[in-house]
C-alpha cells in the first residue's frame, strides 16, 4: 500500500446506529447536520447488508467488502438454547477475516481512534475504546482496559465516566461525545471512528414513529454540534472531512414468531439427558433468520424445510421468503448458509423455545421496531453525509452500497486501499 495525496489529514467518522431515510425530512432541517449537509455530498439511499445488523454493517464500513469475505453474519456467534443476554458478540477484531481501514491507516504511521466502534475489541487502534460488554459476572471495566487501550480508556472513565449508567440512553450516548471531543482536541486522530447508539435504541423500544425518536434525533444533532465545535477549537477544520452514516433502518413490529417450535414438534429439537439438543435450529437475525441445519443430516434438512414451508403458507408465521442457493449467493452469504428466512412487515423472530409461538405485542401493550431485514426492502435504506473541504457542495449521491464506504475512506485520507468490493466514490470530490 502507498500514500498519495489524501483529501483531508483527518476524518472523523459519527455511526448513527438506525439512521435511515425515513429520519431525514427532520433530521437535515437541524442545525448542525444541516450545516454538513450545505458543505458536502449526501444520499437517502445508502443501501445497508443481509442481514442488516449493526456488527455486519460495521464490519462491512470499515472492510470495504461483504459479509462472505469479512466473515462476520450476526452480532452473535451461533450459540443454540443460550439466552440472548447471555450471549457472546462479535466484539473482537480477530473476527474479520481482511484488512480493515484503520489497520491500514496506522500502516502508514496515522494516528487512529475508536469510541464504541462494534468488532474492534484488540484491534490495532492508537486509542480504542471498543464496544463490548461484560457476561456471566465479568467486570465491565476491566474488560474494555484489557481489549482496548487501557492508559487512554482508563483516562476517558476518570474524566467521563461519572456521566455515564452503564448502558442507558442518553447517558451513554453523552459519554461517547465527551470522549470524542477530548480525543480530537488532545489527539487529534487521523481517523476517528463514533458509534452512537441512542436513535437505534429509541426506535426498538418506542417505534419509529414516536416522540422519543424525535427526542434522540434533535439530540444526535447537538452531539454532532460538540463534535464540530470540537474540531473548530482543535484548530483543524480545513484539514478534516466529516463521514456521518446510518448502518441499517428500522420497521415497526407487532408479531414475535418463535420458529423453533415448529422444529422441536419435529423432533428436530429435542432434550437428552436433561439437555437441549438440536438438528435443525433457526438462528434469529431480527427480520431475518438462519436455518442452521447439523452437517450431513439431510433428513433433518428435508424435515425441516418443509416444515417452515408449510409455515409460510400460514401467514401468521410472517415468513415473506426462504432464500437458498443463486438467491444467497447474490446476498454475499457464505457457502457454508444453505438457508434464510425473511420476515414480513410487522414480523420478526425470535430464537425462544417459549410459548405461544406467534406472540402478539399489541395484545401485550408494547411496541417494539427492529432491524435485520433484506436490505432491498422498500423504504429501508440508511443516510450518508460526507461534509468538508474538497467535497462538492449540496451534492447529491445516488444509489450508494455499504461497501463504497472504506474505499472512499482511503481516498479522503490518500491511502491506496486494497482491491475489495465497493469503489471510491470519486464524484463527491472538488477535484
Amino acid at each position: 500500500m502507498k500514500k498519495e495525496a489524501g483529501k483531508a489529514k483527518h476524518l472523523v467518522v459519527i455511526s448513527y446506529d438506525a439512521f435511515s431515510e425515513d429520519n431525514w425530512e427532520m433530521a437535515s432541517g437541524l442545525p448542525n447536520l444541516s450545516k454538513l449537509i450545505k458543505n458536502g455530498a449526501f444520499s437517502t439511499k445508502l443501501k445497508s447488508v443481509y442481514p442488516s445488523l449493526t456488527y455486519v454493517a460495521h464490519t462491512t464500513m470499515v472492510t470495504g467488502v461483504y459479509p462472505d469475505k469479512h466473515g462476520i453474519f450476526h452480532n452473535n456467534p451461533f450459540q443454540p438454547f443460550v439466552r440472548e443476554k447471555e450471549q457472546r458478540w462479535y466484539w473482537y477484531k480477530k473476527d474479520i477475516k481482511v484488512p480493515t481501514i484503520y489497520d491500514a491507516v496506522k500502516e502508514h504511521g496515522m494516528k487512529t481512534a475508536g469510541i464504541l466502534w462494534p468488532v474492534t475489541g484488540k484491534a490495532s487502534i492508537t486509542y480504542n475504546i471498543p464496544e463490548i460488554r461484560a457476561i456471566n459476572n465479568e467486570n465491565q471495566a476491566l474488560k474494555i482496559l484489557i481489549n482496548g487501550s487501557p492508559i487512554y480508556s482508563m483516562g476517558m472513565e476518570m474524566k467521563f465516566g461519572r456521566f455515564r449508567r452503564g448502558i442507558e440512553q442518553p447517558y451513554l450516548d453523552d459519554f461517547t461525545t465527551m470522549c470524542a471531543v477530548d480525543t480530537i482536541k488532545r489527539k487529534k486522530p487521523n481517523l476517528l471512528m463514533v458509534h452512537l447508539i441512542d436513535l437505534d435504541d429509541a426506535k426498538h423500544a418506542y417505534g419509529t414513529d414516536s416522540e422519543e425518536v424525535n427526542r434522540a434525533i434533535i439530540s444526535m444533532d447537538k452531539r454532532l454540534g460538540d463534535i464540530r465545535k470540537a474540531v473548530e477549537e482543535a484548530g483543524i477544520t480545513q484539514d478534516t472531512i466529516f463521514l456521518v452514516i446510518g448502518d441499517h433502518g428500522q420497521i415497526n413490529v407487532r408479531y414475535k414468531i418463535r420458529l423453533n417450535n415448529l422444529l422441536k414438534e419435529k423432533g428436530l429439537i429435542y432434550e437428552e439427558n436433561g439437555e437441549l439438543k438440536w438438528r435443525a435450529y433457526v438462528q434469529s437475525a431480527g427480520g431475518a433468520a438462519y436455518l442452521h441445519i447439523r452437517q450431513d443430516d439431510e433428513e433433518a434438512e428435508m424435515l425441516a424445510t418443509a416444515v417452515l414451508k408449510k409455515a409460510m403458507k400460514d401467514d401468521g408465521y410472517g415468513i415473506e421468503s426462504i432464500y437458498t442457493g443463486r438467491e444467497l449467493e447474490d446476498f454475499h452469504m457464505d457457502p457454508s448458509v444453505s438457508y434464510m428466512l425473511e420476515a414480513k412487515r410487522g414480523y420478526y423472530f425470535e430464537d425462544s423455545l417459549e410459548h405461544p409461538y406467534i406472540l402478539d405485542l399489541e395484545e401485550q401493550g408494547l411496541t417494539h421496531a427492529t432491524h435485520g431485514y433484506s436490505p432491498d426492502k422498500a423504504d429501508y435504506k440508511c443516510i450518508l453525509i460526507i461534509s468538508g473541504d474538497n467535497i462538492k457542495k449540496e451534492y447529491q449521491l445516488g444509489d450508494v452500497e455499504m461497501v463504497d464506504i472504506a474505499p472512499t475512506m482511503a481516498k479522503i485520507l490518500g491511502i491506496d486501499f486494497y482491491s475489495c468490493d465497493g469503489r471510491p466514490l470519486n464524484e463527491i470530490f472538488v477535484k
